[in-house]
């Protein structure tokens, strides 16, 4: 009996242990609205079958992307990007009829990088905090 009890103090340790990382590791997601220098903002979220998928819906456009084409597109999920390494996706930003190859960064727990290419040789990498 009193194995079964160390056994269990110890794995209630363990988990108890394990609960601030997890806490931490859930703050660190790219989930909220994280918008970049000229005011554009994106509300990110984890999607997918599996939720490791990141979608992004445009949220705010500002400066000279703001044009009545684009602005159609504000409330609208623009991105959807697949989790290839902790921290980053790759997927596709469409919006205006323009489709981009987009890879998402997260660098901190609260900015984001994406970089936006076309044609693989057009690229264009914008940083978003979180507002």
């Amino acid at each position: 009996m009193h194995f079964l009890k160390t056994t269990f103090a110890i794995g209630a340790l363990c988990v108890a242990a394990a609960l601030p990382t997890l806490a931490q590791d859930a703050a660190a997601l790219p989930n909220g609205t994280f918008v970049d220098e000229f005011g554009t903002s994106f509300e990110f979220s984890l999607c997918g079958e599996d939720n490791t998928d990141l979608c992004g819906v445009l949220t705010n456009l500002e400066g000279a992307s703001a044009t009545p084409e684009n602005l159609a597109f504000v409330g609208k999920k623009v991105m959807q990007a697949e989790q290839v390494a902790p921290g980053e996706w790759k997927g596709s930003l469409t919006a205006g009829g323009i489709s981009a190859e987009a890879t998402v960064t997260q660098v901190s727990e609260d900015t984001i990088e994406i970089q936006g290419c076309r044609a693989a040789i057009l690229c264009q990498t914008l940083a978003y905090s979180r507002a």
